[in-house]
């Protein structure tokens, strides 16, 4: 099995490094952004659950965009979106305010994220899980410079929302450069004339998997760097590389995983991955010394790299040749999850300590590797 990629291709991988510029950017931007607003850590949470709902509206709509206007223009009217939400946290401090540029960015990404990989999925079809993995190693690599470039800025007279206007400067150069390529578009109204039946129970639990895969992705993205503060004793400022050092280990392990995908089963792969990151979050849980923690951090981001491309990819294989439809389903699933697991753990640390509340982890990973095992072809 090969992976060809050709100018579509390599431009769909760039638009999910577009994206991924929002999501490390707002990540790491959370502590600070609270320090700001000054504001429990529940109610930092809420930009979460704004992303949830603005995700999972989103989810609905796709469809519906992907009939009317195609993969190719849903994928841009996405981008548009996220900078409109970057550019609004970037204007103001208002608590509203913010909580609604988080959920417009979020929910405009999301468009952008699963038509693009429903895209890849039909594009290199048997390949396609290794095109997803490398598309989201693309997206990883170009982030490490979101939240190395908001702890630099955060201790310059820029301030921290400078950085941000990395995503309208990304969004800019790739429309000049690459924006007349894309996929051949196919009539995707077949596949929603011939495919109404009801999806199989395999197909809930890969989409049980996704969520509690997102869910550990959006609780580390938006609480490690808390935790590396309590544990460590470093600033919220100094603390922001800590979303460098988990971005780091998702572009590495994404790209080896793309690799792997040619080679192993989902199934093998998947269940590597969650172990991985659970060997990464006792190191980084147990350490108070700042170089171990982070160390811990990248592991985990090593495990965390495969965990929505494989179970994105286990979604769409249990779907019965709908990928548009499964996509936003998963979507949806993942939307809920964004929101779900940032405030949890927000209001358990509240309640019990933030240190207590990294254990909602390993309960995680888990309930993921059982919903693997439940879902897996049978030989």
């Amino acid at each position: 099995m090969r992976l060809t990629r050709d100018r579509p291709t390599w431009l769909i991988y760039l638009q999910l490094g577009t994206f991924a510029t929002y999501l490390y950017g707002l990540s790491a931007a959370l502590p600070l952004l609270q320090k700001d607003q000054r504001v429990s850590q529940t109610v930092a949470g809420l930009h979460g659950t704004s992303m949830a709902l603005c995700g999972i509206a989103a989810g609905l709509a796709l469809p519906y965009l992907v009939r009317k206007y195609g993969r190719r223009a849903t994928t841009w009217i996405g981008l548009a979106g996220v900078n409109a939400g970057v550019l609004l946290v970037v204007a103001t401090t208002a608590l509203p305010a913010t909580l609604l540029g988080y959920g417009l960015a979020s929910g405009f990404g999301t468009l952008t994220l699963y038509a693009s990989m429903a895209a890849l999925s039909d594009h290199h079809g048997p390949a396609g899980p290794a095109a997803i993995s490398e598309a989201n190693a693309v997206g990883a690599t170009i982030a490490l410079f979101a939240p190395f470039l908001l702890s630099a800025a955060a201790q310059s007279a820029a301030g921290w929302r400078a950085a941000l206007l990395l995503t309208p400067a990304c969004t800019l150069v790739l429309a000049l450069t690459l924006g007349r390529y894309w996929i051949p578009e196919e009539d995707h109204q077949g596949e929603h004339r011939q495919h109404r039946g009801r999806f199989g129970w395999k197909f809930y639990a890969a989409g049980a998997v996704l969520f509690c895969c997102v869910a550990l992705e959006f609780t580390f993205n938006l609480w490690a760097a808390v935790l590396v503060t309590t544990r460590t004793g470093l600033t919220p400022e100094r603390a922001a590389i800590t979303v460098t050092a988990l971005a780091a280990g998702l572009a590495a392990g994404r790209f080896v995983g793309a690799r792997l995908a040619l080679r192993l089963t989902t199934t093998t792969l998947l269940v590597g991955a969650l172990a991985v990151t659970g060997a990464g979050w006792a190191l980084f849980w147990l350490s108070t010394n700042p170089v171990l923690s982070l160390t811990g951090v990248v592991v985990c981001g090593l495990g965390i790299a495969l965990h929505f491309p494989l179970a994105l990819s286990g979604v769409i294989a249990n779907s019965g040749g709908r990928p548009d439809r499964a996509s936003a389903i998963g979507s949806i699933w993942a939307s809920v999850a964004v929101g779900a697991g940032p405030l949890v753990l927000g209001a358990l640390a509240d309640g019990y300590g933030t240190v207590n509340a990294f254990l909602m982890v390993p309960v995680l990973i888990g309930l993921a590797v059982a919903g693997v095992l439940s879902a897996r072809p049978r030989p």
